[in-house]
């Protein structure tokens, strides 16, 4: 009579145990690589969102500086002036356009209070840009 041994596999391959294994730990790194890309668009947009703003704000204080006034527009901020016989200007290369709506935020001039750079995005209303409070942080 021949003896089985059981402790001993003689075929190849994986149990169904070693596989559920391995697919929870590649669903665990796949969950953590998922959120650590979005946390990180997230990021760009606010920075880049910041990076404008402050473009802006440099460029109304420039206009200010040289000129005695307040911007009426952003136009003026792209455009030049005359002041005592020399032409001074561009303050900005280019105003931030529409388009940036579409990464959550949009960047203007307040009509009401010169010279005050507004941010408007996808989650609040328009509100006043100020470097040290960063209203850029509620891009979704």
């Amino acid at each position: 009579m021949k003896e089985r041994n059981l402790g001993i596999r003689s075929e190849g391959g994986f149990t169904l145990i070693e596989l559920l294994i391995v697919i929870v730990i590649l669903a665990i790194l796949a969950a953590i690589v998922v959120f650590a890309v979005g946390t990180t668009t997230t990021n760009a947009k606010e920075s880049a969102c910041n990076a404008d703003a402050k473009s802006v704000e440099t460029a109304v204080e420039a206009y200010k500086a040289q000129l005695g006034k307040e911007p009426a527009n952003m136009a003026a901020l792209t455009g030049t002036a005359t002041l005592n016989g020399v032409i001074v200007g561009p303050w900005l290369r280019q105003a931030p356009s529409a388009t940036l709506a579409s990464n959550g935020y949009v960047i203007s001039l307040n009509t009401t209070t010169l010279g005050e750079v507004d941010v408007t995005n996808n989650t609040a209303g328009p509100t006043s840009y100020d470097s040290s409070t960063n209203l850029c942080n509620s891009i979704t």
